[in-house]
């Protein structure tokens, strides 16, 4: 006996309009980003804000670090081949790096207690001594904290980052179960979408992680030597200062 048109069964046509509708579904990056909540959009694309900024200041943190690198260098060079530090301090007349800031402080400071008298005795070379002394390490604190600006945003964006994109994701994902409660369906080609979309946050979360923790840490090391360098520098200057002293 043949059926009739409104007997036959509809799970064909259901799994047909199924097929059609997740293959029509845009799984590219920019398409799972267009398909995202209003949510989902703010944390990507403040993360990726966060992740332009981070590359600029990692690209301005290693170029300048490279650039005291080699003023630190040449200036050494300088200080060892001078006949004199007073004929080196007045070639320098703006500093342009630390350690030239360390130079001009603790020279200044000498030169001062020389114009009042002030190295004459052993009292007062000693007291001299002890002013430059504080003076050196109240400049290498001031040219280190301005070294070190913006490496706590570094560490708190190597942090955060990825739980933020976690939160990304955990809403993405809670979305989508309610959309898989409503449509009554569990087939993969209906969870597939959103669940890619909701894991596209931790995604850009991780991309923006993963350059600041590396630079935080090359940064890290990078500015320790420095500062190492610039305390050897302080110690050789006191010392070479405390032999003119006593030679006056």
């Amino acid at each position: 006996m043949a059926l009739s048109p409104l007997a036959m069964p509809a799970t064909p046509v259901d799994a047909s309009a199924l097929s059609g509708s997740s293959a029509s579904f845009d799984l590219s990056v920019f398409g799972l980003f267009a398909s995202a909540d209003m949510v989902g959009k703010v944390v990507m694309v403040g993360l990726l804000l966060v992740s332009v900024f981070t590359w600029a200041l990692i690209f301005d943190k290693a170029t300048k670090i490279t650039r005291l690198r080699s003023r630190a260098r040449f200036f050494e060079e300088r200080f060892w081949a001078a006949t004199s530090l007073e004929v080196l301090y007045d070639k320098i007349r703006r500093p342009a790096d630390p350690m030239q800031a360390v130079f001009v402080a603790a020279v200044r400071e000498w030169r001062a207690a020389s114009d009042k008298g002030q190295l004459s005795t052993p009292h007062g070379r000693v007291s001299v001594q002890g002013r430059i002394d504080r003076i050196l390490q109240v400049t290498i604190g001031r040219e280190m904290a301005a070294l070190e600006t913006w490496m706590t945003f570094l560490a708190s964006v190597s942090s955060v980052a990825p739980f933020i994109g976690l939160f990304g994701t955990v809403w993405g994902i809670m979305r989508s179960f309610i959309g898989i409660a409503q449509a009554q369906n569990t087939s993969l080609a209906v969870v597939a979408p959103g669940i890619a979309e909701a894991l596209l946050a931790t995604a850009v979360g991780l991309v923006t992680a993963i350059p600041a923790t590396a630079a935080y840490n090359k940064f890290s090391t990078e500015i320790g030597r420095y500062a190492a360098r610039l305390e050897n520098f302080a110690n050789d200057l006191i010392a070479t200062l405390s032999r003119t002293m006593e030679e006056r």
